[in-house]
């Protein structure tokens, strides 16, 4: 089964590559999405966040305040790491109990694991390939205020608190420039397809 790791800086085009790849068949397993689920109410991840970082990281509903925490740890190392330490794990674990199950159904799939923090968390995987979505980071700035609404120095700060992107792209197997045209990408994403489809 090929396991693809597909990453990239903030705003560089990653959603749009998985969305294709997954138009062509591949199962796509999104970190994000993982990471609010096992966070969700009533997890043992939300409990250990807010025994934390404090309760009043929940809403009244007893959901994550994602603002709150994030305004609470950002530009803290250290916090960042606290909180990494309580969530990493357990998206490491979910994530292999999803590329067994994918693998399971079909040992011939294609599974992306579409992870922004590869270099942070999961570098040392045994991926078969490691795909980056690369983008300016100009460009990308500029698509976090004019597509996101972020005001130009929060797009700073959220670029800034990113690996830089020599350290992405020197970990690349394949990169896929996202500073053309979506046309442009969605081709580049297609001749990756080839090479991995089975």
């Amino acid at each position: 089964m090929p396991l693809i790791a597909l990453t990239g800086g903030i705003a560089s085009g990653k959603s749009t590559i998985a969305r294709r790849l997954a138009e062509h068949g591949a199962v796509i397993v999104d970190a994000d999405g993982l990471v609010r689920e096992v966070q969700r109410p009533g997890s043992p991840v939300l409990d250990a966040i807010a025994a934390e970082f404090g309760q009043d990281v929940l809403t009244s509903t007893g959901e994550l305040d994602r603002a709150g925490l994030a305004s609470r740890v950002f530009g803290d190392p250290d916090a960042v790491g606290r909180l990494n330490a309580i969530v990493h794990p357990a998206v490491r674990d979910e994530s292999a109990r999803r590329f067994r199950a994918a693998l399971d159904a079909d040992p011939g799939t294609v599974v992306v694991y579409d992870v922004p923090l590869l270099l942070e968390a999961r570098a040392e995987d045994p991926w078969e390939l490691v795909v980056v979505a690369h983008a300016p980071a100009a460009l990308r700035r500029e698509r976090l205020v004019a597509l996101r609404g972020m005001t130009p120095a929060d797009a700073d700060a959220r670029l800034s608190a990113q690996v830089d992107d020599e350290r992405r792209l020197a970990i690349a197997d394949v990169v896929i420039d996202t500073a053309g045209d979506m046309a442009d990408t969605l081709a580049q994403t297609d001749a990756l397809w080839v090479r991995l489809a089975p």
